[in-house]
């Protein structure tokens, strides 16, 4: 896909390298050789505007004021045919911003309350629609995997391609998360949004921007964006903008004149400096090679002068179709815009529906009769009437402030006589009742439910009833889902032929650790489709459905792998491949498992086997215990008789020691009677010398006793 904006080139160098075959280059029969060459000119012909980055520059004068007049005669023709839906727009938009506004009915400055009926849902529709369509997990889009896969090749390319294209989403394309807020909040009141997206030369990267329905005219009653004849973006550009695309050579060198401000978007001075001159970029189809076919072309054009600035090719050499005989078919233009619609219009339109028209009406309705019920109180409560003459008061206005009271040069009487109050009653009830019977019907036609706002259903409602309540409101905002997951599906298989064209071959994302490249981008292997599920619009449900697929695994019909990914996508966990198991992330697959009849077989194989090695080993075993046995027993048979010898030698030698022993002990003995006998004859010679020393001294006391006795 080759894209571009406006005052941005074609990069020649990037175009398709694989041209179709000329009709020389088949190998087939032609009509005559005249065709032949009419058929090489006409290739030669297209091949040159093809490969122009300006074709306007190769036209002359008249060529290119006929190609504006024309251009600028469509896009009138088409901003016609929807003159009443822009009107429509501007109202609804004003009513769902609450713009305010003076009102001169039934009096100056009349109330003008605006019912928030239609903000409300738009903002219970973008709350609801955002995280459900832009996964908090950042995994924006997904791949399905088309055929078999028995070796997991196509899951990892379409893994790592959706893994690269959601980080290119999320963080390369700067804006896009934000488009998509807006976009949210916008679509449910205008009923239509566009996105454009092109390869941008300049910053050398894809571009996805949002384009408001103002913005991009298309005619009314064209089917679709593919059908239409001609689709025109309106594009603001500053002077200094479009002067740097006139020297840089994208743009023709003419002179636009002055800058006036648009009629529609004030009064400004049309001499400053800053004011855009509006250009408008037209899809449309012309007939430059003369050749009675127009080719789908892109002509860039001023508005108020109708003055061309740029012309190149909408098309390329893959959206060349040929016949069988070699000749051109058709070309088919390359699409830069995708539609996200609301509501399909009934009447056939190609511009959706919105709350802005189904709940428009009601809420106008609502504001009245609200403005008239505050109107009534004022009434009611500032009272008005009529004077008397003859009521003796100075004529003219007169205002009493709170608690004050006023003189009068009259009696009790004649002031009620000259002073005459309108009628008046308080507001209405039935106004009342029909301005919440208003307000239910818009609810229950935008799903705007007490219990979708945050409020809890009654104490006795039951929980099954509460979740049917839910499920049936959820119906209307499926069925929008669904449709913007169509357009998101267009759009990212407009940015997946972009990097199939555009991407360097050898991106390598340090962030994501891995590389990509132009042949990564096939769909005959995978399709690309968003992450969100359209039929899951609450993370409840998504939980649910992901629950009821895991309750399935016993059967054995299901995948464990790609059930517990849905498990962990419906739970939105982060970085879910660093949770899985290495093998599992590299191929997408469990670990081969073996056959159960296989496994029970090698398994009576091995027991057997185990059996016969444990018999082996009891053999050996016991073999080998009987000759240690043996060994054993020798061995204490010569323990035993060399023990014997040595317990012999022992027991003599103990003999023999006891003998000696024994006579030692006698002699011993022997000695040591006669020496207690000697001892003993000394002991009793001693107390006998001692015993007749003692006698002797005795006597010889005695003695001397007597003696002294004598003398007295």
């Amino acid at each position: 896909m080759v894209g571009n904006q406006a005052g941005q080139g074609i990069d020649p160098s990037m175009m398709a390298s694989q041209p179709q075959p000329l009709p020389g280059q088949l190998g087939m029969d032609v009509e005559g050789p005249q065709e032949d060459m009419a058929e090489d000119s006409r290739e030669e012909s297209l091949r040159a505007l093809l490969e122009a980055t300006n074709i306007a520059e190769k036209l002359d004068e008249d060529k290119l004021r006929t190609i504006g007049r024309n251009a600028f005669e469509g896009f009138d023709q088409d901003k016609q045919s929807r003159q009443h839906w822009e009107k429509q727009v501007e109202e609804w938009t004003k009513l769902a911003t609450q713009v305010r506004e003076d009102k001169t009915f039934p009096w100056p400055r009349a109330s003008n309350v605006k019912y928030p009926l239609l903000t409300t849902a738009a903002m219970q529709f973008a709350a609801r629609a955002y995280p459900s369509l832009v996964p908090s997990d950042g995994k924006v889009v997904k791949s399905k995997v088309v055929g078999k896969d028995p070796t997991g090749e196509k899951y990892a390319l379409a893994d790592r391609v959706s893994t690269y294209m959601s980080y290119q989403i999320m963080h390369e394309l700067v804006g896009w998360e934000e488009g998509m807020d807006k976009l949210l909040i916008m679509l449910p009141v205008v009923g239509t949004i566009f996105k454009k997206t092109y390869w941008d030369p300049v910053k050398k990267k894809v571009a996805s921007d949002i384009i408001l329905p103002k913005d991009l005219v298309v005619n009314y009653w064209a089917k679709s964006l593919k059908e239409a004849e001609r689709i025109s973006q309106v594009i603001e550009m500053s002077p200094r903008i479009l002067k740097e695309r006139q020297m840089s050579g994208v743009f023709l060198d003419e002179d636009l004149g002055s800058a006036p401000m648009p009629l529609e978007k004030g009064n400004a001075p049309p001499h400053d400096e800053t004011t855009p001159y509006t250009i408008i970029e037209q899809h449309t189809y012309l007939d430059l090679d003369e050749d009675d076919y127009p080719e789908p072309y892109i002509v860039t054009f001023h508005l108020e002068s109708a003055k061309v600035l740029r012309i190149v090719a909408r098309f390329d050499d893959t959206t060349m179709h040929y016949s069988d005989e070699g000749k051109l078919a058709k070309i088919e233009p390359i699409e830069y815009f995708t539609k996200f619609g609301f509501i399909p219009n009934p009447d056939g339109s190609f511009y959706d529906l919105g709350f802005g028209v189904l709940l428009g009406p009601i809420n106008e309705s609502v504001n009245t009769l609200i403005n008239q019920l505050i109107d009534s109180g004022t009434i009611n409560n500032l009272q008005s009437g009529f004077i008397g003459k003859g009521l003796k008061l100075r004529m003219g206005e007169t205002r009493f402030l709170p608690g004050e009271w006023k003189a009068v040069n009259s009696t009790g009487d004649d002031l009620k006589k000259q002073i005459v109050p309108l009628p008046s009653k308080e507001p209405s009830n039935v106004l009342f009742q029909l301005m919440g019977s208003l307000i239910t019907s818009g609810k229950e036609l935008a799903s705007v439910a007490e219990i979708f706002v945050g409020k809890m259903p009654g104490q006795n409602t039951p929980a099954t009833t509460t979740m049917a309540t839910i499920e049936q409101g959820m119906k209307v905002f499926t069925a929008v889902y669904k449709r913007i997951y169509r357009s998101l599906e267009e759009e990212f298989i407009k940015l997946f032929d972009l990097n199939a064209t555009y991407l360097n071959p050898n991106t390598y994302e340090e962030v994501l650790g891995i590389t990509v490249g132009p042949q990564d981008f096939s769909l005959k292997q995978y399709k690309i489709c968003p992450g969100a599920d359209p039929t899951a619009v609450s993370q409840t449900e998504k939980l649910l459905k992901a629950q009821g697929l895991q309750e399935m695994l016993p059967l054995g019909v299901l995948d464990p792998v790609k059930v517990a990914l849905r498990m962990l996508e419906a739970q939105e966990q982060p970085n879910i491949q660093d949770l899985l198991n290495p093998q599992v992330a590299q191929t997408g697959q469990l670990p081969q498992q073996p056959n159960p009849k296989v496994m029970e077989s090698q398994a009576k194989i091995q027991a057997i086997q185990q059996a016969a090695a444990i018999k082996s080993e009891q053999a050996q075993f016991e073999s080998q215990l009987k000759e240690r046995d043996a060994k054993f027993q020798l061995m204490m048979k010569a323990a035993a008789a060399d023990q014997d010898a040595r317990h012999k030698e022992v027991l003599a030698r103990l003999n023999t020691a006891i003998q000696t022993h024994t006579t030692n002990m006698q002699v011993a003995a022997d000695k040591h009677k006669f020496i207690q006998d000697t001892m003993h004859k000394e002991v009793a010679h001693k107390q006998d010398v001692t015993h007749k020393e003692r006698m002797a001294t005795v006597q010889r006391q005695q003695a001397a006793k007597q003696t002294s006795k004598g003398k007295k």
